[in-house]
């Protein structure tokens, strides 16, 4: 009751000069299927996941070309510093771009972030040595304030019976975006090398084998940056005088919650007191973790000598794999996903996706044992699975924390949760990068050699994330 009447008040107590009220009028105008929301949201949040994973394919290589690991077996230790910096950036200033964005409004925070990725992914492109990288990483990740906002921006553009969809296009993106990203690193890293007839030692692709990567990625952002000019802002932002009477929103609202026996709703009052929002991020936290790892471990391993247990691929080898993947991934969650939320529910379907992927994972080791297409068949199909798996059960997460909050204290809530989730991503690469490494000197070890040890950690994390979604770790609002 108390919902259905504040939709009643919305809809009498329209502010012309609002941005965020014009949308709302344009939801109820507007009944098709929002394509063209869509199509900004897919574009936002691919811009902003293109640089977090592109470099995967060349890091191996370019950390060789710095000239700072002593070893092969060293350059995983190394290689996670660089892939951590982003999100301890990203970890430090995430809750404040997200009060920033329910302060200011959602469009001004994203056309920053658009704006600062075409700068810092091209200077991180032309780095000459480790500590350079390091810290154009980690401006990217202090300066990436694009997914927790996008995040409260998709539940605030579309209708409620299109908000799960919502979440899966930001989920969708942004796992296309992890994809994308490393075929774009393998494929346009070492240009001069791969490409000689059109590429010259002597041009600045030459001199910066990394750049052509980035750089193309830079000039996305750019283009992305033109387009959002044009999108609709969506905060409410009412400046209602003390003189105001009784027909306010907020004293209307007020009563209606009173009403109806829920005043201390923990949509109110203190995020870290609202347990259907922490409890949610702390299942979303671990289950990132395990992807960032997974990301980087796959990558690694794929690269790696086959000495060492790994695959020997090239960068454009693991770039077919993962551009394979990603078009699998884009047709589950634009076809599947949404009727599978709908049926299952965001807690159920996480923990499905969770239990689905550990057979998964356990086969890498044994399919790194065939040769030729059949290995390419399975390794393809296997990638799939498990990116189709991870984004699911994340993005099941990403529907509850948006849930548990209100409008005002949406950008906030999801700052927090990108924050976290950034903590947890932090140590994903620094400790992938270090077992990596650990596992390439115990390859003939007798319990879980070699890369055995890779995955049985990996699914390690997925069965804590799983059981998180258990009472008394997870609980949910009611709708």
């Amino acid at each position: 009751m108390a919902k259905e009447y504040k939709e009643a008040l919305l809809e009498k107590h329209y502010h012309e000069g609002c941005p965020g009220c014009k949308v709302e009028k344009m939801k109820e105008v507007r009944r098709g299927y929002p394509y063209l929301e869509l199509s900004f949201i897919w574009i936002v949040i691919l811009s902003t996941s293109l640089p977090i994973s592109s470099l995967y394919p060349f890091l191996y290589y370019m950390i060789e070309d710095f000239g700072v690991a002593k070893t092969e077996k060293d350059i995983g230790y190394y290689a996670g510093f660089i892939a951590c910096a982003f999100m301890f950036g990203r970890a430090l200033t995430s809750i404040f771009w997200g009060i920033m964005a329910d302060r200011y409004g959602r469009k001004p925070i994203i056309l920053l972030g658009t704006v600062t990725i075409a700068v810092f992914n091209a200077l991180f492109g032309m780095s000459t040595n480790i500590w350079m990288a390091i810290a154009t990483r980690f401006m990217l990740g202090s300066f990436n304030c694009l997914l927790g906002t996008m995040k409260a921006y998709a539940t605030e553009i579309f209708r409620e019976e299109y908000q799960a969809t919502a979440m899966s296009a930001v989920s969708t993106a942004w796992g296309i975006g992890l994809i994308i990203g490393p075929a774009l690193g393998g494929f346009l890293a070492q240009p001069a090398d791969k490409y000689p007839s059109v590429f010259s030692k002597e041009s600045i692709f030459g001199r910066f084998r990394y750049a052509l990567p980035c750089f193309t990625i830079s000039a996305f952002a750019l283009v992305v940056t033109a387009l959002c000019c044009f999108i609709p802002e969506t905060l409410h932002n009412h400046k209602l005088d003390n003189t105001s009477d009784d027909d306010s929103i907020e004293v209307l609202e007020a009563a209606s919650l009173e009403s109806t026996g829920k005043t201390g709703n923990n949509k109110k009052g203190s995020l870290l007191k609202n347990w259907p929002l922490m409890s949610s991020i702390l299942v979303y936290c671990v289950l990132c973790l395990h992807d960032t790892a997974y990301s980087e471990i796959f990558a690694l391993w794929a690269n790696s000598p086959s000495k060492y247990g790994g695959l020997g691929y090239s960068t454009n080898h693991v770039g077919t794999i993962l551009t394979i993947s990603g078009l699998g991934l884009f047709a589950f969650q634009v076809i599947l996903y949404p009727s599978a939320e709908r049926l299952l529910g965001a807690v159920l379907l996480t923990r499905l996706a969770g239990a689905l992927m550990i057979p998964v994972q356990l086969s890498y080791p044994f399919i790194a044992h065939l040769s030729g297409v059949s290995r390419s068949i399975l390794l393809s199909f296997a990638s799939i699975l498990v990116n189709v798996f991870s984004v699911s059960a994340i993005t099941g997460m990403v529907i509850l924390q948006n849930r548990a909050v209100d409008q005002h204290q949406r950008g906030a809530a999801n700052g927090l949760a990108m924050t976290s989730m950034s903590l947890f991503k932090t140590v994903g690469p620094v400790g992938a990068g270090i077992l990596f490494s650990w596992s390439e000197r115990r390859k003939d070890a007798a319990f879980l050699p070699g890369p055995h040890m890779l995955f049985f950690f990996l699914n390690l994390m997925v069965i804590v994330g799983v059981s998180l979604t258990f009472k008394p770790f997870l609980v949910t609002t009611r709708r």
